[in-house]
């Protein structure tokens, strides 16, 4: 009786719509082309090409909500999708050349081995 609860059941319509992610992009579960991370920056190009207005609703949600530099995170939380799915429609909307995306500021990047000898030089001088 795990449909129970407080003494009153849920029914399908209480759930909302369920789509299993997967078939949100064809039956993908990564990005072939691009590895995106949560802070990865997009944007998407503007104007966008007129054929733009034929892409699946999906798509529209994410593109609407690159309308200016945001991570990948946000683009998810705005276009109320997965993570995963965000992912997946984001290449494959860099791969037609709606999106661009540009260095994220990811710790494992690391600073550059130049940057940590000034600063370690600066720190000498005190």
């Amino acid at each position: 009786m795990s449909a129970m609860s407080g003494g009153r059941g849920w029914f399908d319509e209480d759930a909302g719509p369920v789509v299993r992610p997967y078939a949100l992009t064809k039956g993908r579960t990564r990005a072939t082309s691009y590895e995106l991370d949560l802070i990865t920056l997009v944007v998407a190009r503007q104007p966008l090409p007129p054929n733009a207005r034929a892409l699946s609703p999906n798509y529209q949600r994410v593109l609407s909500a690159c309308g200016y530099p945001v991570s990948v995170a946000e683009v998810a939380a705005r276009a109320d999708l997965p993570l995963g799915v965000v992912k997946i429609l984001i290449s494959d909307l860099i791969e037609r050349d709606y999106v661009v995306f540009g260095p994220d500021s990811s710790p494992t990047a690391g600073p550059s081995l130049d940057m940590m000898q000034k600063v370690l030089d600066g720190i000498r001088k005190l």
